[in-house]
């Protein structure tokens, strides 16, 4: 039977002890889909949406690279890493849906899952910040794990 790796024997929360693992190159990718109804759809201006804040993907590709290296700070039991690298993809999809694919990356002794899906998350919610003022009927679909690689096993959604 597995156990939750952040409880102590006294089932408290507890800092995973990574000092004994191995030093590998780690990286995982998470993907934030979002939908958006035609009012905001209406805004785009080739490649991104223009508001009076700002290019709208432009933006969400920041504060999702800003996000992700300050996942240890919003999340109590994630180990501080100082990422190798972060990269944040935004793209409207064949079904006219935005897809925020966040990857990144470090050698170390801990993954950066919750990096990646930090930086998605941000990156989501930055869009719907900058684009409620032309519609509430923003929907943030679903954030997603798509692929991890490095440390115990790896990972690839299907």
């Amino acid at each position: 039977m597995s156990t939750f790796t952040h409880l102590d024997s006294a089932g408290n929360p507890s800092m995973v002890d990574v000092g004994e693992k191995a030093v590998t190159r780690r990286t995982a990718i998470a993907r934030a889909t979002v939908s958006l109804p035609e009012e905001v759809l209406r805004h785009f201006e080739g490649e991104d949406i223009r508001t009076k804040k700002g290019p709208v993907f432009q933006t969400a590709i920041l504060a999702g690279i800003m996000a992700a290296k300050r996942t240890a700070e919003l999340i109590p039991l994630c180990h501080p890493l100082g990422l190798d690298n972060c990269t944040v993809k935004i793209t409207l999809d064949e079904n006219r849906e935005v897809r925020i694919d966040c990857t990144a990356t470090i050698t170390a002794r801990t993954g950066v899952e919750m990096e990646a899906l930090t930086g998605a998350s941000v990156a989501a919610l930055t869009i719907y910040d900058m684009c409620k003022a032309f519609s509430h009927d923003i929907v943030i679909q679903e954030i997603k794990l798509q692929e991890k690689t490095g440390g115990k096993r790896d990972f690839k959604r299907n």
